[in-house]
């Protein structure tokens, strides 16, 4: 097992007491462990790799956690976690669970803010050296971002206030060259200047917003690193410095993630598929869903490039985790946009394109366009652009607490004029992109692609992935696959109203997105069993079973009114199962259209719903939270029989 040296680290004490001799040889272990982790059990790798020597030299030259360091994203902080106390945490496949994969103060004294969005530690940083300014201290503040971090506004933000606040502060800047794939931007230009000048070339962009400024070349030398930040530690205003370093080293510059690595030496490794490495045991399961869906999505946007020249994808950094290949972007040419850490101006240059004309397709992750609410409300709702937005990961997941697709149902089903579609099979999501990219829709539409819940249940057979019913004209299994051109759909909303999926009476389920095969499970199971959870077959009898309704919403933007008032004559109850926080969601909408019903046959009817709590959640694996929050075949029929018998 690794870790000689790096097992007797359990503070930044420590670190300091090793002989500056010891410091390279430190770095080439920490090395040697990351890229072990990596393969046992996966992270963000790339990122940290590429920062281990200024990692020990801010440790080595600051004093944490008097000494305030701030991580932006601080996906890169695992080294520094192994500085701090926590390295059995990576040298133990035991312990690999004990810590998470960005910063949190729950953790560790060491670790300022939970972070795992981007742009944002200058701007914490500065709010650090504000106080410690007013109270009179005297302990450092350094904001560590990477060059694909820039590329957010609130990183602009943050250095304009720097600039005018003064004061002691430094702000390291990370220039690896990349983002998650490449640095996309017009400052880009700028940084390669300054790369290729040894930092004298102008304009300087940071000295342009009146910052001081040192540049590092080798940003992987420790010693250059320990003399660069020792230079700037005391000054009495805010200096940039800009360190050039390697993404990746050691591991292979290449998109094959399969390829052998000497790990005995420090390779390049600045390439896009090691930013997130999965663990060995990972590389021969089959595609997840964002992946999945993602290229079905692409496949037919790109069958239409030649004949649809307004037709553009968008993506705000991350392709590759949405199934937006390499492949795909080098054929699409000028019809693929990657804007870089960007979610405000994606959806605000989406509405421009859209007014224009044009018909944009904006593909990132439920979390991330949480950043983007503003534009979503007003350059976009307000506007009435019909710009499509693609919703990847989407739900309840076992992610980090930065992460959670838990809250985009509240969020996109609460803007007004916003349609937010939850197709349930790959052929209705086609259908959806297809009609929402056409001439038929002429407003701005999300579409919540499916998550591992649907894609699971098509490659098991539950549902058919050919279903492409709206609620007027539902069609069987044996319908006809979706076509690579529009949808000919004329209704201006084709899937307002929702879908019965099977009819029976008493009790009816509405089962949003990927909640329908849980809904599906719970019908068949209410139709075959007792109240005391027998078969009733074999007791020759189903008194006690119930055959109920489940109906598919297929979207989450209007009630249908229509359906919910027609449950009223053969139903006792009415169920909705919702994978998003149940407070401000859909289910309670539903429940709330009962409740003020002026029909008291129809405000009769009882809900019950079942969503998330409000809560952040942090790795609980989703059978636990499925579990904690009622989601489960058996929960949700014993709240069933219990409602009915009362």
């Amino acid at each position: 097992m690794n870790g000689g040296m790096l097992r007797t680290i359990h503070g930044p004490a420590d670190l300091h007491a090793l002989d500056a001799t010891q410091l390279p040889a430190l770095c080439e272990e920490i090395r040697r462990t990351l890229v072990d982790y990596g393969h046992r059990h996966g992270g963000h790798i790339g990122s940290n790799l590429g920062m281990i020597e200024a990692t020990v030299a801010l440790h080595r030259v600051f004093d944490s956690p008097r000494d305030r360091i701030v991580f932006d994203v601080s996906h890169q902080s695992y080294v520094h976690k192994m500085l701090t106390g926590r390295a059995d945490a990576y040298l133990d496949p035991a312990l690999a669970d004990t810590v998470t994969g960005f910063t949190n103060p729950d953790e560790s004294e060491h670790d300022q803010f939970v972070l795992g969005h981007t742009g944002t530690s200058i701007s914490l940083a500065c709010g650090l050296a504000k106080m410690r300014d007013m109270a009179g201290g005297h302990e450092h503040v350094i904001a560590v971002i990477g060059d694909g971090s820039l590329s957010s506004a609130i990183a602009f933000e943050g250095l304009n206030n720097a600039a005018a606040q003064g004061g002691n502060l430094i702000i390291v800047v990370n220039d690896n060259e990349m983002s998650i794939a490449e640095d996309q931007g017009g400052m880009y230009a700028s940084l390669a200047r300054l790369r290729a000048s040894g930092g004298t070339a102008e304009p300087n962009l940071f000295t342009a917003f009146g910052l001081d400024y040192r540049y590092v070349e080798d940003g992987n030398d420790v010693t250059a690193l320990v003399a660069a930040f020792t230079e700037v530690r005391d000054t009495d205003h805010p200096v940039v410095v800009h360190i050039h370093t390697c993404k990746g080293l050691g591991l292979p510059a290449s998109d094959d993630i399969a390829q052998p690595v000497d790990e005995s030496v420090a390779t390049s490794g600045r390439c896009e598929a090691n930013h997130w490495i999965n663990p060995d045991s990972a590389a021969h399961r089959p595609l997840g869903a964002r992946k999945y869906y993602g290229q079905l999505a692409m496949a037919q946007l790109e069958s239409r490039f030649d004949h649809e020249p307004g037709l553009v994808v968008i993506s705000p950094a991350t392709p590759g985790s949405n199934g937006i290949t390499r492949a795909f972007r080098d054929r699409a040419g000028k019809h693929y946009v990657d804007t870089g850490i960007t979610e405000e101006h994606a959806v605000a240059f989406a509405s421009g394109i859209a007014r224009a004309g044009g018909r944009p397709v904006l593909a990132t992750s439920a979390t991330f366009f949480q950043r983007t609410f503003d534009q979503l409300q007003q350059e976009l709702s307000l506007n009435h652009t019909p710009a499509t937005l693609l919703d990847f990961g989407g739900g309840l997941s076992g992610s980090d607490n930065t992460h959670s697709g838990a809250f985009d149902i509240a969020m996109f089903g609460n803007i007004p004029g916003l349609t937010c579609l939850a197709p349930t099979s790959q052929t209705m999501f086609l259908d959806m992109l297809a009609w929402s990219t056409s001439s038929a829709n002429q407003g701005p539409v999300v579409i919540r692609v499916p998550g591992d819940t649907i894609l699971n249940a098509e490659r098991t057979g539950l549902l058919p992935c050919d279903r492409k019913q709206t609620v007027a004209q539902p069609v069987t299994a044996a319908s006809q696959p979706v076509s690579d051109t529009p949808s000919t759909i004329s209704d201006d909303q084709p899937w307002s109203r929702y879908h019965i999926v099977h009819a029976g009476s008493r009790v009816a389920i509405l089962a949003l997105g990927n909640e329908l095969p849980l809904g599906l499970r719970v019908i068949t199971t209410l139709a075959n069993h007792t109240a005391d959870g027998t078969n009733a077959s074999v007791h020759g009898s189903s008194e006690l079973a119930i055959d109920a309704t489940l109906i598919d919403p297929q979207q989450f933007s209007t009630l249908d009114a229509t359906t919910l008032a027609s449950l009223a004559e053969r139903h006792e109850l009415v169920v909705t199962l919702e994978d998003g926080q149940l407070e401000g969601g859909w289910g309670e909408k539903v429940t709330a259209w009962y409740a003020n019903h002026c029909d008291p046959t129809i405000a009769a009817l009882r809900v019950l719903n079942f969503g998330a709590t409000k809560e952040f959640t942090d790795r609980v694996p989703l059978t636990e939270l499925n579990e904690r929050y009622g989601l489960t075949v058996d929960q949700i029929i014993a709240r069933i029989r219990e409602n009915l018998a009362n």
